[in-house]
């Protein structure tokens, strides 16, 4: 069974930045693909940064140049850097890893909120 535990939410002020922490552990052989994704109230969950195996990150529109994902050597942790924090990144944070043939894993997820 794999765990991730999210870490490193809480309150920002517009323009702020957080980071955002996620550990794997359990039994598991390699990730495929590492995620961050989120979901505000009242609307679907939708992906904000994905890194591959072989470190190549993607981002949608809405985040990218603002936010940055990376990982460790090993490939079981994976943080999300946040800078210019807007009032409309305000959701519950996920963390998510897909091991090919295997399984997708979610985080119990991290509430984010920018507000002044």
């Amino acid at each position: 069974q794999v765990q991730l535990v999210e870490s490193g939410g809480g309150l920002a002020q517009p323009g702020g930045s957080l980071r955002l922490s996620c550990a794997a552990s359990g039994s598991f052989f390699r990730f495929n693909v590492m995620g961050w994704y989120r979901q505000a109230p009242g609307k679907e969950r939708e992906y904000v940064a994905i890194i591959t195996s072989n470190g190549i990150p993607r981002y949608p529109d809405p985040v990218k140049g603002r936010f940055t994902i990376s990982t460790d050597n090993a490939k079981t942790t994976v943080w999300l850097q946040m800078n210019s924090l807007k009032a409309e990144d305000t959701a519950v944070y996920y963390c998510n890893a897909v091991e090919s043939r295997v399984g997708t894993y979610w985080g119990q997820g991290t509430q984010v909120t920018v507000s002044s």
